[in-house]
Parts: structure tokens; C-alpha cells; sequence
């Protein structure tokens, strides 16, 4: 019964938040684990343009801003519970906290790739990837039908 209410359009936002969140804590997990790069096949090379000498921030950063913040999103999407501590973060007033967040993360999962990119000076399938996936979550937040559904009464 609690499924029907959604539509086809939040599920599958809320899907998305969850995949990048999962992705991005297991990500995340093995650069805090392995500063060096190496269980991701990645080489401390890659940082030289960078203002890091290991992974390791990256890797917080990582699993914390890009990994638990949608799988947070991704639930209160699903739930619709009303969170009334961020109240004050919202840009959007009339429209649920998880609706706001869904739009922000797909801002700084875009930001945090435009600046790995630049960082690394390479580009890789990868990356590309998770640039349309940051588009295409910011393109579903903003459906008709999705901000009807996160709009408060």
C-alpha cells in the first residue's frame, strides 16, 4: 500500500541516491583503508595538481559528503518523514528537507568530479558516468510529479 503512494519518478530518485550513496561509501571505504590508492588501483601520482599527498581526506570526504549524505537523502525520500533540525538549510521552504538535499547532492556530486578532473588532469569512463548520474538526479529532482510529491502541504 505505502508504495503505491510513490510515484514511478521518486522511487527511482530515491534508487539513484541509494546507488550513489552505496557506491560512494565503498569508495570512500577503501581510500580511508588504503590511502595509497592501491585497492582502487589508483597511484599517488594522480594527486601531484592537488593539495593532497594521500587519499585520505579525499576518502572522508568521499564516504561521508558524496556516501552518507544520499543514502540519507535516498530514506527520507522513500519515508517522507518531516526532519525538522534542517529546516533552516532548506532553499527551497515549501518543498520537504530529502527533496532540497536530492537537488543539492546532484550540485556536489557534479562538483566533486569537475574538481577531481581538474585536480588529476584525466578523465576516465568513470568520472563521465558520474557526471550524468549527478545530472540525471538533479533533472528527476526537479520532474513536475516528484516536487508535487515533496511539497508541503
Amino acid at each position: 500500500m505505502f508504495l503505491i503512494k510513490k510515484s514511478f519518478s521518486c522511487l527511482l530518485l530515491s534508487i539513484l541516491h541509494f546507488f550513489l550513496g552505496i557506491s560512494a561509501i565503498l569508495g570512500g571505504a577503501s581510500l580511508i583503508i588504503s590511502p595509497n590508492g592501491q585497492l582502487l588501483n589508483m597511484h599517488l601520482p594522480m594527486l601531484e595538481n592537488s593539495s593532497f599527498n594521500s587519499f585520505l581526506i579525499p576518502g572522508f570526504i568521499l564516504f561521508f559528503v558524496i556516501g552518507v549524505l544520499p543514502l540519507v537523502t535516498s530514506f527520507y525520500l522513500f519515508s517522507e518523514k518531516q526532519i525538522k533540525i534542517g529546516s533552516k538549510i532548506k532553499l527551497y521552504k515549501h518543498l520537504h528537507l530529502a527533496w532540497n538535499f536530492s537537488l543539492y547532492n546532484g550540485f556536489i556530486l557534479i562538483i566533486w568530479i569537475t574538481i577531481e578532473i581538474y585536480m588529476i588532469q584525466a578523465i576516465e569512463f568513470i568520472q563521465v558516468f558520474y557526471i550524468i548520474l549527478g545530472l540525471i538526479i538533479q533533472f528527476m529532482t526537479l520532474l513536475p510529479a516528484v516536487k508535487n510529491q515533496y511539497t508541503i502541504q
